[in-house]
């Protein structure tokens, strides 16, 4: 009988921990849907990082390379159009901030 239930527990432990992965990934994948408020650009953090809207006004910044955007920063999440420097708040992908990295090719 204790033989069976051992059997039993390590049964259902192996099927737990099969389905552990699927499982996270799939709270990672909801909590990265997560819709997030627009960062306004005249917050304190925004203007501090000079966070802009608009590619046209990031042109006035002398740290601005030409292409960069959040869309194609490293920082960016496009799930959600979250950032990872405003991590409570979404951007939007055509804007710009002094944090931009190049994403890994």
């Amino acid at each position: 009988m204790a033989d069976q239930h051992r059997r039993d527990f390590i049964r259902h432990g192996l099927l737990g921990l099969a389905a552990l992965p699927l499982s996270t990934r799939l709270l990672a994948n909801s909590a990265q849907a997560e819709e997030l408020p627009r960062l306004d650009p005249d917050s304190p953090q925004a203007k501090s990082l000079g966070y802009v809207t608009n590619i046209a006004k990031a042109k006035d910044n002398p740290t601005y390379q030409a292409g960069e955007r959040c869309a194609n920063c490293m920082f960016f999440k496009q799930a959600n159009n979250g950032c990872q420097v405003f991590p409570q708040y979404s951007v939007v992908p055509d804007g710009w901030c002094q944090s931009w990295t190049k994403q890994a090719d």
